[in-house]
C-alpha cells in the first residue's frame, strides 16, 4: 500500500470541523479504495484544533492560536501569527507534503498556498474565501497559487469558473448532518434545563473577539425575554470558557458543549453570522442573524461589501429568509422584536421553517448525486493521485 502525506491547514472553528470530517472521509476512502483511487495510506499534518487531532491529524499549529477577526485586531497579533506560519512551513520543508490542502481563513491559507506552490507541491483550496462579498480582486491568488477550488456555496462554482479558477460545486460539510440523536428530556436532564420552557441557542461567534462585540447585546436580548426562556450557550472549542464567566455575569445562561444538539432542541436562536447560520438551517430552527464588529473595521470594510444579504441563509435562497441585525441595528430590543415573531407559532414561523428547509436542500448539490457532500470533496482530492501518485506543480 502505498503512503501520501497531505499537509492540511484550517483555522477557526468552522474550518476545523471541515477538516476533521475531510480527513475521516479521505481516510475511509482512501483505505476501502474507490473508483477514483487505488488503496493509500494518508498522513495528515497542519493547523487544526482537537477534532482533527482526534482524526487523526499531527497538529504542529493549534487553530485557536489563528482565531482573530476584524482588521485592528488582526494588526496586533501579526507578529504571533508569523511566527506561526514559518513553524508551519520549516515542517513542511522537512515532511515534504505530497499535497496540500487549505481550508477557509484566506488571510493567513493564501500565503500556504503560495509557499506549497512555490515548492511544486499540489494545492486545493477547500471552503474557498468568500471574494464574491469583497476584493473580488483577489480572485487571482487562488489563480495563481491553487490547482483545484472546491467550494460549498452553489453560486460559487460559476464565480470562480468565470474568473478562471478551476472550481467544483461539492455540496456544503454540513448538509447532511442527521438531528443528533438526543432526546429533549436526556438533553434537559444532562444540563439541568428545564424542559417545560422554551429554550433558546446564544451563538455569538467562534473567536474571543467576536464574543466580546456580541455576546453583551445578546445577553441583553435574553434578559428582556425573561425567565420564562431557557437560554443555551453553546462554547466553539476555539474559545476559552474561562473568560465567559466574566462576560455573562448573572444573568441565567447554560453552557454547553455542542451547538447541534442546543439547535435542535431549541425554539429559536439569536445567532451570529458565519457558519452558525448553516448549522441553524441545517436543524431547521428559525433565528435571528446579528453581528457587530470594531467601528474601524466596519468603516474600512463596509463599501467594499458586494452582496446583498449578511446572511448565508439568505444569499443561498436569495432572498431574506432570516432577519439580520448588523453593526448598528444590533440592538437588543430589535433582536427581541424580530424574535417573538418566529417564536409564536404562525405565518413568520412556517415561512422561515420553509425557507431554511430550502436552502439545506440546495447545499446537498445535485439530487442525483447521494453522495455525501464530504465524500465527493474527499473523491475529487483522491482522483488528483491516479495510479501514479500526487502530480507536482511547477
Amino acid at each position: 500500500m502505498s503512503s501520501v502525506r497531505i499537509l492540511i491547514s484550517a483555522g477557526e472553528a468552522s474550518g476545523e470541523m471541515y477538516g476533521a470530517l475531510l480527513i475521516e472521509a479521505l481516510r475511509r476512502l482512501a483505505g476501502g479504495g474507490t473508483r477514483a483511487t487505488l488503496k493509500q495510506h494518508l498522513e495528515f499534518f497542519g493547523v487544526g484544533g482537537g477534532r482533527m487531532r482526534a482524526a487523526g491529524c499531527d497538529t504542529v499549529v493549534d487553530s485557536k492560536d489563528l482565531a482573530v477577526v476584524g482588521i485592528s485586531e488582526i494588526l496586533s497579533h501579526l507578529p504571533k501569527i508569523w511566527g506561526l506560519f514559518h513553524k508551519l512551513i520549516a515542517e513542511a520543508d522537512k515532511r515534504k507534503p505530497d499535497l496540500a490542502i487549505v481550508i477557509d481563513s484566506p488571510a493567513f491559507n493564501w500565503r500556504v498556498a503560495r509557499q506549497m506552490r512555490k515548492r511544486g507541491i499540489a494545492v486545493v483550496y477547500y471552503v474557498c474565501p468568500q471574494f464574491w462579498a469583497w476584493r473580488q480582486g483577489r480572485v487571482r491568488l487562488l489563480r495563481k497559487y491553487v490547482d483545484k477550488a472546491l467550494v460549498i456555496f452553489p453560486f460559487e462554482e460559476k464565480f470562480y469558473r468565470d474568473r478562471g479558477v478551476d472550481a467544483a460545486f461539492v455540496g456544503h460539510p454540513l448538509a447532511d448532518l442527521p438531528r443528533p440523536e438526543i432526546d429533549r428530556s436526556a438533553y434537559a436532564n444532562l444540563h439541568h434545563l428545564d424542559a417545560a420552557k422554551p429554550w433558546i441557542t446564544l451563538m455569538p461567534g467562534s473567536r474571543v473577539k467576536e464574543v466580546r462585540m456580541n455576546l453583551p447585546v445578546i445577553l441583553e436580548s435574553a434578559a428582556k425575554l425573561g425567565p420564562a426562556y431557557e437560554f443555551l450557550l453553546p462554547v466553539a472549542p476555539t474559545l476559552d470558557r474561562r473568560f465567559l464567566p466574566a462576560l455573562i455575569g448573572d444573568n441565567s445562561i447554560q453552557l454547553v458543549p455542542e451547538a447541534l444538539p442546543a439547535l435542535a432542541q431549541s425554539r429559536a436562536g439569536i445567532i451570529a453570522s458565519g457558519t452558525a447560520t448553516v448549522e441553524a438551517a441545517m436543524m431547521g430552527t428559525p433565528f435571528v442573524m446579528v453581528y457587530r464588529v470594531s467601528p474601524l473595521t466596519y468603516r474600512v470594510g463596509r463599501p467594499r461589501v458586494k452582496i446583498p444579504h449578511f446572511a448565508m441563509v439568505n444569499l443561498i435562497a436569495g432572498e431574506e429568509v432570516v432577519p439580520e441585525l448588523v453593526q448598528h441595528d444590533f440592538t437588543a430590543e430589535k433582536v427581541v422584536v424580530r424574535l417573538n415573531e418566529i417564536i409564536s407559532d404562525g405565518r413568520a414561523r412556517n415561512k422561515m421553517i420553509a425557507g431554511l428547509a430550502g436552502v439545506k436542500a440546495r447545499l446537498h448539490g445535485p439530487i442525483q448525486d447521494e453522495r455525501h457532500p464530504v465524500d465527493r470533496a474527499a473523491e475529487a482530492i483522491l482522483s488528483l493521485l491516479g495510479a501514479g501518485g500526487m502530480p507536482k506543480t511547477g
